[in-house]
């Protein structure tokens, strides 16, 4: 039996070959930051009526819950859908569940590669990789990757630009 080619139609064949995501514990780093938020938002909406003893002003609290509240449901899923694939030429970073956001930051146009591990993620033993081209527009973070993948990724990272670069 012959095997038979993916007929040509300007797509990848399996769009989900390669990619990488993100390790499932980030999710609760992400979770921390948005509860921190939430608590935030709730708390400074209570000051206008417990300072004014208004009954209807209750709705500023319920509000800032709801509204804050809400994207917390997403998240496990939105952290699912971070993810980033190295080709030939160039990473390619996604993310996004409604507004999907994908970027491709070719290897020569990296300028800076850098590592942040916040308290959280440090706890976790995650780390951020931020990449930072000439254009700001394109500055790419992938978070939550274990500490080790991070900094074996930036060293790959690294000669691959500057391999790209020497090329120019």
């Amino acid at each position: 039996m012959a095997d038979h080619a993916a007929p040509a139609t300007g797509h990848d064949p399996a769009p989900d070959e390669g990619w990488r995501g993100v390790a499932p514990s980030y999710i609760w780093v992400d979770l921390g930051g948005q509860a921190i938020g939430l608590v935030i938002a709730v708390g400074a909406t209570m000051i206008p009526p417990i300072a004014s003893g208004v009954p209807w002003l209750w709705a500023l609290p319920a509000a800032a819950l709801l509204i804050v509240g809400i994207p917390i449901c997403f998240t496990p899923r939105r952290v699912r859908s971070i993810g980033y694939r190295l080709r030939d030429d160039d990473l390619v970073f996604r993310r996004g569940i409604m507004w999907r956001r994908m970027v491709a930051v070719p290897y020569g146009r990296m300028q800076l590669i850098d590592i942040t591990r916040g308290p959280i993620a440090r706890m976790l033993g995650l780390a951020e990789l931020k990449f930072v081209t000439a254009a700001a527009a394109t500055a790419v973070v992938i978070p939550g990757l274990p500490e080790a993948e991070a900094e074996a990724l930036r060293d790959r990272l690294v000669a691959l630009a500057e391999s790209r670069r020497a090329g120019l």
